[in-house]
Order: structure tokens, then C-alpha cells, then sequence
């Protein structure tokens, strides 16, 4: 009988019961301890509460968690040095096997490649035992294994602004080439066992054509039959290339998957940013915008020194008190662990303090890594809703946190009809059918997703099938936005189910299934959708999980940037740039920018650093297991001499982020009147663009309107005399505008 042994998705023997009992105990002990301490209000605040319980949650995932925990490496090498003389060579190949994969994903290489190394020695002796897909699932992992040993060697550890960039030239070729050479040579094998156009035959060939790549040897040295074409990995238009100079800004930080916002957190007029890393130990960083090129790690001075975690940021001045607060999300792939999240006020003083208990967002933990502000009631007060994730059966429901406007908050999401659970990854609001109260979209993983529109009164009705935008089953970030400025709120949602199997198929020339590709609702202008994807270009999978949208090139047309990848480290894809051609259609533009990086992308932000009046974009980079940490990206606009505006709105009868606010820009460019309309967010659902809105104008020779609308009290504000090329402040309910003087200067070049 033939053995079939899955050697990507095999689970790990159970571990010593002593060693489990060990670390129950453990925890058992530190959590009665920390709640003793904490149950007392009078000694110890939120804020030092949340720290204790951060801390305590650090150490239990260490030992607990499937992707941050080392249990199960520990457990396997206790039994693989426990095997006795009568042990099968099945049994042996199979721990040495898990055991390779779990050093793997712990970053442990060395370790790793040693015990795939053994597995695969005792191929020979059960080749008649095993069937052909359980030997080339181990052969192919051991090519992994020795690309990821390449990647550390290189990208990692001699980090430059072209390591990783698809496709690899230059600064990006491996010095180190051991860990590409010995991949190649299982890969090969691994396609010379294999049926073509199998999953795992293009998933070789996908990863084949990347290490030579690493060694400089494409397209010349691959093997033509298993070569994929130079014009695959080519953009579909000339663009100008964006430089990575995030090394330079000291912004380069090394670490896994989280979230990223930038504004001004500390009421200067300059963008600072703000990044967090999902590794439970990991400490969330806040870079304070020098006014001069540079950027200085305030973390400390913040307070913010053990705040740990977060995989995503979502920022609003929830308190209406003139300062930009954060949200950090936890919680997602972190069980068994109950992980809170963290409100954290700005003080103004340049502290924060996170008064999640304080206000109500504290009672209960659940697994989350998204959510988002607004004001769904219209009584001036931004609520929140925040998306949380299931557990196997367990169906954790959404929460609507309804804004008191004395910092406190209360869920009312049941009563509202909002709380069913799914696999949630991404919630955003929009006024989609345009009668001033935000509406809810929820994009789910596993299941359909959903479109809660406002009913004005407090309650919202699912209309997501019935307007035909439930779709895809396997989603991820999603964003509404005004694509092709006709003033009507539009949908993008993304699609998470291909794999580099996917990505090597289409570029082979094959058909890619509507089941991996985004899609793209245009809003009708009477509360109805159209799916327009394929229509308009969207017609590659892409797969990402951080994303979010911009105007790159100030045309006055949004952009976006999808940061893609899953959790294996077979998942090198290029991450993608999408420029928009004037509503008309969305072209491939990654090759050409320079940002096609391979390397895991996560939260995306569109933001003119430098106030030159163009947006750079910032990349938090990683992923998920310990192994997979890498630099975050800093890709610095070349600029393209089209003129802007930059718009703060300033809310008083409404919330005071004015998120929600329309902005209408009407003007004039080569004899003809159009209008260009932003919709005030934070962008996607991952990454935090500032709520001070960088708006392009192209080449319009003047600004004839600009329109402010403000949905809590359906006022539209009217300004004819607007300047190009400058920061305007427009408070509600005032007749001027300020105009605000801010330096420009070059990013990584501080004056002394």
C-alpha cells in the first residue's frame, strides 16, 4: 500500500505532557497573579493595567500560539530524540519533516534545512511506500527552505533598496548564492516528477524562475521549458520608478505583519507615522517628522513604551479634542490567547495613554484585525465598528461602539443588526446611496459579504445580495471610493484565494477564474452597483492583505497599491501598483515604479511626507510566523509637475476628523471644466492615509469652486477663490479659509 502524507498541511505530533502541563501551570500562576493586581482600581490605571496585561499575553503566546509560539518545536525535537531502535522510517521521516517546518517558520534555517535534509535521505529506502505528490511535497518544501536561508542571507541581512523588487536586478542579486543554488536543484526535480500545470508543478516553476532571478541567471539560464516570459514581469505602461528610501529615513523598521498610520500627531502641520507589528512582543513605534527630511523615534517620550502588538491602526480624533487618536487591532490568528485591543488618546502634549478600559472598548476580547470610525447617527460624534474574526465554530460578532461624547462607549450592535459574525477582514463605511448617513460594508474570508445600509434610525438592513455586491467568498481588504469622479461613491474588494500556482498560471498565458480577482462595483448614482473588474482591467490575481489607495501621479484620479502574500514563505509575490487612466480603466504599472516588492506587504499608506505636494507611499512589511520578519518600505514620489491641494477640514457641529465630509473641486484644464471628488477617510483598510486630504489637479490652469459638504447638518460650504499648490485649513460654518505655511524639503537630506 502506497502512503500518501501531506507535506504542507501536516500537523504536529502532540506535545509532552509534562512540558504542556508545565506551561499551564505557568500561565495559570502569572494570570491570578496579574488579575489580583489589577481587580484593585485604586493602585493600578488602565493604562498600566493594559501594559500588565500585554505582558502577561506576550509570555502565553510564546509557549501557545500556532504561528508566535515554540511548543510545537520543542515538543517535536523531544520526540524525535525520543524515537527508540524500533521506530519505522515512515515515523522518522515524518518528524524530521514537521519538525524542519516548524525551525522553519521560527527562523532557525540552519535547523531547518538539517531536518528536511534527513527526511529527504530517507526517500530511497520508502520510495515504493509513498506516493508521488507526498515525495515531491517534501522535495519542494526543502527548496523552500533554502530560498528562505537566501532571503535571510540577503535581503535581510544586506539590505538594499533593490532587494526583492520584482523583477530582481542589480542591488537585488544575492551576494550569498548557496540558498538560490540549492533550490534550484529541488525545484528542478520537483518539475521533473510532476504533472504539468499540477498546483505544485507551477508552484515550482513560479519559484524556480525567482531564484534564478537571485543569481542573476533569468531568462537566460532557465530552462525553456519551464521558463516564464520576460514580458510577465513587465509593466503594461512606462511610468517613472519610485526609490525605497526608507533605510535612509531610519524608517526602515525590521519586523512582522502590522499596521501604519500617518498625520500629525503632534499638531505641528507635518506628517508623522506611527507602525505596530503583530508579534506580541513586538513594540509599537512612533517616528516624529523632524520638518526637514528626517524622523526621530519619540516612542518613549509618547508613552507608548510597552504597548505591544497590533496587526492593524485605525486613527480618528474620536474626542473631538483637536488631537489624532489611534485604534491598534489585535487579536486575529493569536488564539487560544484572548487578546484585548488598545484605544490610545493623544493627550496633546505629545503622550498618549491608552484608556481602553476607561472607555468601554475593554470588556470583552475578541480576535480582531479591523475596524473603522464614523459618525453613523449624525449627532457629531465618530462611533466605531470593529469587524472580529470566528474560531472554528465559535462565531465572534461585530461590535458597534456607539460614542456617548463623554469618551465612553457602548455596543449597540445588536439592536442596530449589525453584530453577525464571520471571518471578518475588512469594514468600511461610505454613503454609498448618498442620503447623508454612512452605510457599512463588511468584507469576509470564508462567506459572503455584507452591505448594511443605514436605515436613519438607528438600525441598518443587509442589502449586499440584493445589490449584488456579496462577492468574492474569499475576501479581504475593501475600500469605497470615488474612482472615476462622477461624485458617486464606487467599491473595490479584493480577492484572497490564489497562490503563486495562480500567479505563475496567468502568466503563462492561461484564463485566471473570476473567483480570484477583485472586484470593481461602480456606484450607478441611484443606490445601485455594477461589477466592473474584468472592464476595467482588474483581471490578474493579486491577492493582497494591506492595501489602500492614493492619487500617485496627481492627476486627480485615485491609484491604489495592494500589498499581497499569505503566511507561507512559498508566498513571494509581487506586491501591485494599479494607476487609474482617467475613470476609463486601471493599468499594471509595478515593474515600472519600482515597487513590485516580493517580501510579505502589509498596512499601505499614500502621504506627502515632504509637503511637496505629492504622495510618497509607505509600506509596512512582514509576515507572520517569527521567521518572516523584513524591512518596512519607503517608496519617495519623483514627483510629475501637476498641480495639487491639500485640504484639512475642520469639524464643529460635526466630528472633528470631518471624516465623512465631501470635498468637490471644480476646474480648469485644457479649456474644459471637470470636478474631482474626495470622500474624507483614512483610505483602505489596511494602512491609515491623513485625514488632511493631498488632492491632484493635473494641469488645470485654476481652481474655479471648491465645495465642502457636511453631512450632519447637509450644509455645503462654497469657496471661489481657492490658490493652487497650498495647505488649506476650512473650518464648518466659516466664510474664509486658512491658508497654512509649511516647509517643504528633501526626504533624507535634514538641514543643520
Amino acid at each position: 500500500m502506497l502512503t500518501r502524507i501531506n507535506f504542507s498541511q501536516m500537523r504536529a505530533p502532540s506535545i509532552s505532557s509534562v512540558g504542556h502541563v508545565l506551561v499551564v501551570v505557568l500561565c495559570l500562576f502569572m494570570f491570578a497573579a496579574t488579575s489580583q493586581v489589577l481587580a484593585d482600581n485604586t493602585i493600578i490605571s488602565g493604562h498600566q493595567k493594559m501594559l500588565a496585561l500585554l505582558a502577561e499575553i506576550n509570555v502565553r503566546a510564546a509557549h501557545e500560539n500556532t504561528y508566535l509560539g515554540d511548543t510545537r518545536a520543542r515538543g517535536l525535537r523531544d520526540q524525535l530524540k525520543n524515537l527508540g531502535p524500533t521506530s519505522s522510517d515512515t515515523q522518522r521521516l515524518e518528524l524530521h519533516f514537521q519538525l524542519g517546518e516548524a525551525e522553519l517558520m521560527l527562523g532557525n534555517e540552519d535547523a531547518a534545512i538539517q531536518q528536511l535534509s534527513a527526511a529527504y535521505r530517507l526517500l530511497p529506502k520508502l520510495k515504493n511506500l509513498l506516493m508521488p505528490e507526498s515525495v515531491n511535497g517534501l522535495v519542494f518544501r526543502l527548496g523552500v527552505a533554502y530560498m528562505r536561508l537566501g532571503e535571510t542571507q540577503n535581503c535581510c541581512l544586506r539590505y538594499s533598496p533593490d532587494s526583492c523588487i520584482l523583477p530582481i536586478r542589480e542591488g537585488g542579486i544575492h551576494s550569498e548564492q548557496e540558498g538560490s543554488r540549492k533550490a534550484i536543484g529541488y525545484f528542478m526535480e520537483v518539475l521533473g516528477n510532476s504533472g504539468k500545470r499540477s498546483r505544485l508543478h507551477l508552484e515550482a516553476q513560479w519559484l524556480l524562475n525567482i531564484a534564478y532571478m537571485t543569481i542573476g541567471g533569468y531568462p537566460e539560464d532557465v530552462p525553456p521549458a519551464h521558463l516564464i516570459p520576460l514580458d510577465a514581469f513587465e509593466s503594461e505602461e512606462d511610468f517613472p520608478r519610485f526609490t525605497n528610501i526608507a533605510s535612509k529615513l531610519g524608517l526602515a523598521t525590521f519586523s512582522l505583519s502590522g499596521g501604519a498610520v500617518a498625520d500629525d500627531f503632534n499638531s505641528d502641520g507635518y506628517l508623522d507615522l506611527l507602525v505596530s507589528t503583530w508579534d506580541t512582543a513586538g513594540q509599537i513605534r512612533l517616528f516624529i517628522n523632524n520638518q526637514d527630511g528626517s524622523f526621530s523615534d519619540d516612542t518613549v517620550n509618547a508613552g507608548l513604551t510597552g504597548i505591544y502588538g497590533g496587526l492593524n491602526l485605525v486613527h480618528a480624533d474620536y474626542d473631538n479634542d483637536g488631537d489624532v487618536d489611534v485604534l491598534v487591532l489585535r487579536g486575529a490568528w493569536l488564539t487560544p490567547v484572548r487578546y484585548p485591543n488598545s484605544l490610545l488618546r493623544n493627550n496633546g502634549d505629545g503622550v498618549f495613554q491608552d484608556v481602553t478600559f476607561e472607555s468601554g472598548l475593554g470588556e470583552v476580547h475578541y480576535p480582531s484585525q479591523t475596524a473603522a470610525w464614523a459618525d453613523y447617527d449624525n449627532d457629531g460624534n465618530l462611533d466605531l465598528f470593529v469587524g472580529n474574526e470566528a474560531l472554528g465554530e465559535a462565531q465572534f460578532p461585530g461590535q458597534l461602539f456607539h460614542n456617548e461624547g463623554d469618551g465612553t462607549f457602548i455596543d449597540v450592535a445588536h439592536q442596530a443588526g449589525v453584530a453577525p459574525g464571520g471571518y471578518v477582514k475588512a469594514v468600511v463605511w461610505g454613503d454609498y446611496d448618498g442620503d447623508r448617513f454612512p452605510d457599512l460594508y463588511v468584507s469576509n474570508l470564508l462567506g459572503p459579504n455584507r452591505l448594511y445600509r443605514n436605515n436613519r434610525d438607528g438600525t441598518f438592513s443587509d442589502q449586499a445580495v440584493a445589490l449584488g455586491v456579496d462577492g468574492p467568498q474569499t475576501s479581504f481588504p475593501a475600500w469605497f471610493w470615488d474612482f472615476d469622479n462622477d461624485g458617486v461613491l464606487d467599491l473595490f474588494v479584493s480577492a484572497y484565494s490564489a497562490g503563486i500556482d495562480t500567479l505563475a498560471h496567468g502568466c503563462l498565458g492561461y484564463p485566471v477564474a473570476d473567483k480570484h480577482l477583485a472586484r470593481l462595483y461602480r456606484g450607478d448614482g441611484q443606490g445601485g452597483f455594477e461589477q466592473v473588474g474584468r472592464q476595467y482591467n482588474l483581471n490578474q490575481p493579486t491577492t493582497p492583505m494591506g492595501s489602500n489607495f492614493g492619487d500617485l501621479d496627481n492627476d486627480g484620479y485615485l491609484d491604489c497599491y495592494l500589498g499581497t502574500g499569505g503566511p507561507d514563505y512559498k508566498y513571494l509575490m509581487p506586491n501591485v501598483m494599479y494607476r487609474n487612466q482617467a475613470g476609463k480603466a486601471f493599468v499594471d504599472i509595478t515593474a515600472a515604479t519600482g515597487m513590485g516588492h516580493l517580501q510579505k506587504g502589509h498596512a499601505v499608506i499614500f502621504a506627502d511626507f515632504d509637503n511637496d505636494g505629492d504622495q510618497d507611499v509607505f509600506e509596512q512589511m512582514g509576515g507572520a510566523f517569527p521567521g518572516d520578519k523584513f524591512n518596512d518600505a519607503f517608496y519617495e514620489n519623483p514627483g510629475f509637475g501637476h498641480h495639487w491641494i491639500s485640504v484639512e477640514l475642520v469639524g464643529v457641529s460635526s466630528n472633528r476628523s470631518a471624516i465623512g465630509a465631501r470635498i468637490r473641486i471644480e476646474v480648469l484644464e485644457d479649456g474644459k471644466m471637470r470636478s474631482i471628488y474626495k470622500h474624507v477617510n483614512s483610505g483602505g483598510t489596511f494602512g491609515g492615509n491623513p485625514l488632511r486630504q493631498t488632492v491632484g489637479l493635473g494641469q488645470c490652469t485654476t481652481i474655479k469652486r471648491l465645495e465642502v459638504f457636511w453631512p450632519t447638518t447637509g450644509v455645503t460650504q462654497l469657496f471661489t477663490d481657492v490658490p493652487m499648490n497650498g495647505f488649506v485649513r476650512i473650518v464648518e460654518g466659516e466664510d474664509r479659509y486658512t491658508l497654512r505655511s509649511l516647509k517643504t524639503y528633501e526626504l533624507g537630506r535634514p538641514a543643520f
